[in-house]
């Protein structure tokens, strides 16, 4: 199971990593003082690391982080664990713009300039970053390659293989748009089985509402293209590093045409994807 030190520079990076780790399952401690590892395997820790894996920020917040930190590493390595070591850097001027921009305090804010507190981490973190795995230097990455590099670093380097979930919900406009949306489409523009008297009581789960709605020519044309906007966009989002993506499918109640929509497009996106399907508004218009 892999067990994965963050570190390296403050204003490098580490706390957007920690964050993509967590979103992916791992078990993250922020500043945990490396000595107390095997405490940490002695009170039950090991069983996390098992199930889950586990990821430690340590950085120059703790004066002591590098005490005795080469047994430890060889402790965790001896009980069988994947050790791996981020280290995340970036240019010293990109790192002073940065403390400069967001007015945070620098780690060893003692020193008479933040250049000079850069220069003393360098020093301090320099044993670290000699055993990393690997290097991020993130002087010219967004937040959003920053994600998708720790990603394809964790996963391989495969862009396609940074697993993400698409969900899928339908909703009614008349309760509002899903703040969680990633992205909305509108189907109001099919032909609204509510209006059918023997179809006004089922809804879009229903057989005789899905070949209604889905029977309709522009129905059949709104699929296949939106299969192949979803084919592309899809992709692209997950090079970006997102971890999920909420697709929210909207008719009037959102009762009959967008659940069925959704329905259909779970059905021809869950062969190539991780899927998940929710109906947001049936228990409104069930009453």
């Amino acid at each position: 199971m892999r067990f994965i030190i963050i570190t390296g520079l403050s204003g490098s990076g580490k706390s957007t990593a920690a964050k993509v780790l967590e979103d992916e399952g791992f078990y993250v401690i922020d500043n945990f003082p490396i000595t107390l590892l095997p405490s940490f395997f002695e009170q039950g820790g090991g069983d996390i690391v098992d199930r889950v894996g586990v990821a430690i920020v340590m950085d120059v917040r703790n004066p002591h982080f590098m005490t005795g930190c080469e047994d430890v590493f060889d402790v965790v390595k001896a009980a069988g664990y994947q050790l791996e070591v981020f280290f995340f850097d970036a240019a010293d001027d990109e790192l002073v713009r940065r403390f400069s921009t967001t007015r945070r305090r620098h780690p060893l804010s003692s020193y008479n300039s933040i250049a000079a507190a850069v220069a003393e981490e360098r020093i301090l973190l320099q044993q670290l970053r000699s055993i990393a795995t690997i290097v991020f230097d993130t002087t010219a990455l967004s937040v959003h390659q920053l994600k998708a590099s720790v990603l394809r670093n964790l996963y391989g380097s495969n862009d396609m293989g940074v697993p993400m979930i698409v969900r899928l919900q339908s909703f009614g406009f008349r309760y509002g748009v899903p703040l969680e949306s990633d992205l909305v489409i509108d189907v109001r523009f099919l032909p609204n089985p509510h209006y059918i008297e023997s179809l006004r009581p089922l809804s879009g789960c229903d057989k005789p509402v899905r070949d209604f709605v889905l029977g309709q020519p522009v129905c059949r044309d709104f699929l296949i293209r939106t299969r192949s906007w979803l084919g592309f966009l899809i992709p692209q989002y997950r090079q970006e590093g997102k971890s999920y993506l909420t697709v929210s499918v909207g008719c009037t109640g959102g009762h009959h045409r967008s659940v069925a929509v959704v329905e259909a497009l779970r059905d021809c996106l869950k062969e190539s994807q991780d899927v998940t399907i929710y109906h947001r508004d049936l228990i409104k218009e069930d009453g």
